[in-house]
C-alpha cells in the first residue's frame, strides 16, 4: 500500500510540474506575441539608446549595435561568416580570393546608417603619389552607394592634378562625392623633421585632429588602398566603439611567428603583434578631448602635447614613423583601441608565406592594401591586377551600380592576367 501511495505522490508532483511548464511556455508565447506587435521592439530601441548615451556617438553613425548584434545571422553582417566559401588553397592571393566571397551586395544593405550620411575620407599625397590616390579614390566612388566627402591632403604642386582629374570624372559620378584639397601642414617649430619622418608626409595623418577641428570623424587611408566594399561599412564600424574607444586598427600581424613588431621592434607597441595604421578610423572629437597616458611622464597629456615629446625620446629606435608612434600610444593606452578585423585592411603578409587572416578566408577581402610596392611590380599579381583593372576602367552607365561592377571589375582582371 505505501509503494502506490509512493507512487501516487510522484504522479502528481509530475503533473504540477508539467502544468508549470506549460503555463510558462503559453505565457512566453502570448509575450513574444506582444513584443512583435511593438512593446517589445520600443523596450529594445530604448535599452540600445540609454547604453550608447554614455559616450559621445559620433556625429555620422553607421550599424546600429543592438539591432545588428541580434539580427546578424539573418544580415549576413559584417562579422558573420560563410561556411561554404572558402578560398582556393592555391590560391590564397589570387582573385578568387579577393573578389568571390558570396556576402556580396548582402553584407552592404545590412548596414543601416541614417539617409543622409556622408562618410569623412582622408588621404595624404607627396611626391609621385597622385595617380595612385586617384586610383583609390576612384574605387570608393564605385563601389560605395551613400555620399563620400574627401579631403586630400598634398603637395602644393599636385594640387592642380587632383582638381582637374576629379572635375573631368561624369557629372554623374561627381554628384556622389565632394572633395577639399589642402596643403601640408605641420607645427612650425617641427616642420621638417616631421615631414621627413618614415616617408614623405606620411606623418600628416598624426596632426589631422587637430586641422581638421570641426570634422567629427574620418576615416584616414594610405594613398595605396583599394576599396572592395562601400566606404559606408567600414565607417559604419564607428558605432561600435565603447565609451573609451576613439580609433581603429587592424592588426600588424595575425600570425605572431612572422609579426615584426613583437621579434624587432625597440619601443613600446600595441597588443601581441602592433597594429597597421594605413587603415584607421577616428572619432577626432574624442581624440582632441582625451588625456593620453604615457612612459615619460606621470601627467596626462593631451594629443597635441604628446606627439613632439614621443618623437623626440623614440625617434631613435623607430622604424615604421608614425605608425610606431601610434603603437607607442596605444600601448599606454589600449582601452582606447577598436581593432578591427584584418580584411578590412588585407595586405601581402596576409597571403606570402601562405594564408593567415582567417576572416578574409571565411567572408572575403573588403579592403586591398598594396604595400611593398605590390601595384607597381609582379611580386603579387593578383594585387597589381586589382589596381589595374581599377585604374583602368572608366565611368559608364551602370558601372557606378556596385554589383555591376563586381562584374566589370572581375572580367577586367582576367582580360589584363591574359
Amino acid at each position: 500500500m505505501r509503494c502506490y501511495l509512493h507512487a501516487y505522490l510522484m504522479c502528481t508532483v509530475f503533473t504540477f510540474f508539467s502544468l508549470l511548464y506549460v503555463y510558462s511556455q503559453l505565457a512566453s508565447t502570448l509575450e513574444d506575441r506582444d513584443e512583435r506587435s511593438g512593446g517589445g521592439r520600443i523596450s529594445d530601441r530604448s535599452s540600445h539608446d540609454a547604453g550608447h548615451a554614455l559616450r559621445k556617438r559620433p556625429g555620422l553613425l553607421g550599424l546600429r549595435d543592438k539591432e545588428w548584434g541580434q539580427n546578424r545571422c539573418k544580415s549576413l553582417s559584417v562579422s558573420y561568416w560563410n561556411p561554404y566559401w572558402r578560398p582556393p588553397a592555391d590560391d590564397v592571393c589570387g582573385v578568387n580570393f579577393l573578389l568571390e566571397s558570396p556576402l556580396g551586395e548582402k553584407l552592404s544593405s545590412a548596414t543601416k546608417e541614417p539617409k543622409n550620411d556622408r562618410s569623412q575620407l582622408a588621404v595624404v599625397a607627396c611626391g609621385a603619389r597622385l595617380e595612385e590616390t586617384l586610383t583609390m579614390l576612384k574605387s570608393a566612388v564605385l563601389f560605395s552607394r551613400k555620399p563620400v566627402h574627401f579631403h586630400i591632403f598634398a603637395e602644393d604642386d599636385l594640387h592642380d592634378g587632383f582638381r582637374n582629374a576629379l572635375e573631368m570624372w561624369p557629372v554623374a559620378v561627381r554628384t556622389t562625392f565632394t572633395f577639399t584639397i589642402y596643403p601640408i601642414t605641420f607645427p612650425e617649430e617641427n616642420a621638417i623633421e616631421w615631414k621627413k619622418l618614415f616617408k614623405p608626409c606620411a606623418s600628416q595623418r598624426l596632426f589631422l585632429p587637430q586641422i581638421l577641428k570641426q570634422v567629427d570623424s574620418l576615416l584616414y587611408v594610405d594613398t595605396d588602398i583599394i576599396f572592395l566594399r562601400p566606404v559606408e561599412d567600414i565607417w559604419g564600424l564607428l558605432s561600435r566603439f565603447n565609451a573609451s574607444q576613439l580609433a581603429a586598427m587592424a592588426p600588424e600581424h595575425e600570425e605572431p611567428r612572422i609579426g615584426w613588431y613583437n621579434r624587432f621592434a625597440r619601443h613600446p607597441y600595441y597588443g601581441k603583434t602592433g597594429v597597421n595604421s594605413g587603415v584607421m578610423l577616428m572619432n577626432m572629437t574624442r581624440i582632441r578631448e582625451k588625456s593620453f597616458k604615457s612612459d615619460m611622464t606621470a601627467v596626462t597629456l593631451q594629443w597635441g602635447e604628446i606627439l613632439m615629446p614621443l618623437l623626440q625620446k623614440y625617434k631613435l629606435n623607430i622604424t615604421w614613423g608614425d605608425q610606431d608612434l601610434l603603437n607607442i600610444i596605444f600601448h599606454h593606452n589600449p582601452e582606447s583601441l577598436y581593432v578591427f578585423p584584418c580584411q578590412w585592411n588585407y595586405r601581402p603578409d596576409h597571403c606570402i608565406y601562405g594564408s593567415n587572416c582567417q576572416q578574409a578566408e571565411e567572408e572575403g577581402v573588403f579592403v586591398l592594401h598594396g604595400n611593398r610596392g605590390v601595384y607597381h611590380n609582379d611580386k603579387q599579381p593578383a594585387f597589381r591586377a586589382v589596381y589595374e583593372a581599377i585604374k583602368q576602367q572608366t565611368f559608364s552607365g551602370s558601372v557606378t551600380r556596385y554589383s555591376t561592377y563586381r562584374r566589370l571589375l572581375r572580367r577586367s582582371i582576367e582580360s589584363w592576367q591574359v
